[in-house]
């Protein structure tokens, strides 16, 4: 499942636009592959983030991973339903499961990001 309507990046982080916020989650392929999610460590509202530096980290039963951002700018918002509940992200990994939104600095970094046929190529679809 990778909507068409969103960006993608290599880190398997997704990008909706919204005027000039980012709502960014990680993808289906990424929560499946990660297994059962327990844990997502947020940034905090107001922290700057980088292009492709990691923001957080997303526990799985199997294994910890970086979240890395996939737009520079600062944020806006995050998701508080994943304190009390990180498997959200994978019953709804592109709806309820977003983990952050991102005021952007540079909507030129949105081009450096891979469209849903590309990403589907990355991950061998």
């Amino acid at each position: 499942m990778i909507p068409d309507d969103l960006k993608y990046s290599k880190e398997h982080e997704w990008v909706k636009v919204d005027g000039d916020v980012a709502v960014v989650g990680i993808t289906d392929y990424a929560q499946g592959e990660l297994g059962d999610i327990v844990f997502v460590e947020l940034p905090r509202v107001g922290s700057k983030v980088e292009y492709m530096k990691p923001f957080g980290t997303i526990e799985a039963v199997k294994a910890i991973s970086d979240l890395f951002s996939p737009l520079s700018g600062e944020v806006t918002e995050v998701n508080n339903q994943l304190e009390s509940d990180a498997s959200i992200i994978n019953s709804d990994p592109y709806g309820d499961g977003w983990i952050v939104k991102i005021k952007m600095s540079d909507s030129g970094e949105l081009d450096k990001l891979l469209s849903a046929s590309d990403y589907e190529t990355e991950i061998g679809g």
